[in-house]
């Protein structure tokens, strides 16, 4: 248990029995959580897509970084990939019901995001303010 700011004693958001150990959560959340996958997941929800238009879709991901992220994806169950036996071949990607079941997740945090981020910024300005030459930014 912690106290909160309110002075509430609550329980943790995540509990395994043993303060030490990670639940073996920790690696799907650094795959879930990191930026690429967030931002594919986010465009796949939205219906099938062909490596370039997902490419076109996700503002400054490489085409290495796609290609690493798509399998990545892949491997963990949340996409699959269609190859078409065309020339050159048609490569499409799509979410599985798996990877559609984390959406509304994803839904969820951009919601929180947008509901707070004029708050988060004035955190921001004025923590800087404070503290101006952190080199925190």
């Amino acid at each position: 248990m912690s106290v909160g700011h309110t002075g509430v004693t609550t329980p943790p958001v995540v509990t395994c029995g043993d303060e030490h150990e990670d639940c073996g959560i920790r690696d799907v959340l650094d795959r879930i959580g990191d930026k690429w996958s967030v931002l594919v997941v986010v465009e796949l929800a939205q219906g099938v897509r062909r490596f370039r238009q997902l490419q076109r879709a996700v503002p400054g991901i490489s085409q290495r970084m796609l290609t690493l992220t798509v399998r990545r994806l892949e491997r963990d169950g949340l996409i699959t990939r269609t190859v078409y036996p065309t020339v050159p071949p048609q490569v499409e990607y799509e979410l599985t019901p798996m990877g559609h079941s984390l959406t509304h997740l994803v839904k969820a945090l951009a919601d929180w995001s947008a509901e707070h981020r004029e708050a988060i910024a004035q955190a921001r300005h004025d923590w800087d303010a404070v503290h101006p030459d952190s080199g925190v930014r």
